[in-house]
């Protein structure tokens, strides 16, 4: 066992974190029953499915969310300048896919939760609730934004993705890294943990091995800088019952300022590319 760890949003059930040392990452025990992780989500205050701004903490998430949404967007046209088809799995409540639709995208998009889905809707992104209708290699670039740390099962995720990509497309991950200096720093009340929802937790290493097993080669891993800041002040109020935000404000300078020197920031982009 690697470390005990609290659902504290949800249920505050304790899990467990086993370590696969050949992959260095770690698996999420007992891990729910498929049937029965949907309960996990059940919260107002799960951010990814609700456009809400009821405090200060919500209304600066939004804040930051705007700042990065421009930064995925800018980083797309980077990776391919002529604009494709683009898929983005575990949507959310669609703004992601709403800005590259902006900048002339072609949009499609997955997510299980009814009621993200329906905010999408509300903002003219209709999104399904899987990806096992659309036809082989039919996207230039997928996005799974903290994503494959929720998927049941990685392995076939990834199989997905190879199927749905076209030949030379780009894959976009992005994941917490249990290796970054917050995660050590806040331990068990690291908020990147977020048992059970998080059932796999990656490192550098694990993702690599993970994508080379289906032909997929890593090409770059890229800061999430902001993370930083998001998953400290969340750690903080884990921690000490309140959000302290000069306290988490420091840690996440430090976090990155530790990961300009070893390479292991909160939380990584990685891009990846099936070559033919």
């Amino acid at each position: 066992m690697f470390l005990k760890v609290k659902d504290h949003s949800v249920t505050k059930e304790m899990f467990e974190l086993h370590k696969d040392e050949t992959l260095d990452m770690l698996a999420t025990f007992p891990k729910p029953d498929i049937l029965l992780l949907p309960k996990y989500y059940e919260s107002d205050d799960y951010i990814s499915h609700t456009d809400g701004r009821r405090s200060l903490f919500e209304m600066a998430y939004h804040l930051v969310k705007g700042f990065a949404l421009k930064k995925k967007v800018a980083l797309l046209n980077k990776l391919q300048k002529n604009k494709g088809q683009l898929l983005d799995i575990g949507a959310g409540t669609g703004d992601f896919l709403y800005a590259a639709k902006k900048n002339g995208w072609c949009v499609a998009g997955a997510e299980p939760s009814e009621k993200a889905t329906t905010i999408a809707a509300g903002k003219g992104i209709s999104l399904l609730e899987n990806t096992e209708s659309l036809a082989d290699h039919s996207f230039d670039v997928i996005t799974m934004w903290h994503v494959l740390e929720h998927v049941y099962d990685p392995e076939n995720q990834i199989k997905e993705l190879k199927r749905l990509l076209k030949p030379n497309g780009t894959i976009i991950i992005a994941v917490p890294n249990f290796n970054s200096y917050d995660a050590k720093h806040y331990g068990e009340y690291w908020a990147a943990y977020d048992v059970p929802r998080h059932l796999w937790h990656y490192s550098k290493t694990s993702i690599k091995k993970l994508f080379e097993n289906e032909d997929i080669i890593l090409q770059e891993i890229l800061p999430m800088k902001y993370d930083a800041f998001y998953v400290s002040l969340l750690s903080e109020k884990y921690k000490s019952g309140k959000m302290n935000f000069i306290r988490a404000f420091k840690t996440g300078l430090n976090s990155n300022n530790q990961g300009s020197k070893n390479g292991e920031y909160s939380s990584h982009i990685y891009i990846l590319q099936h070559l033919k």
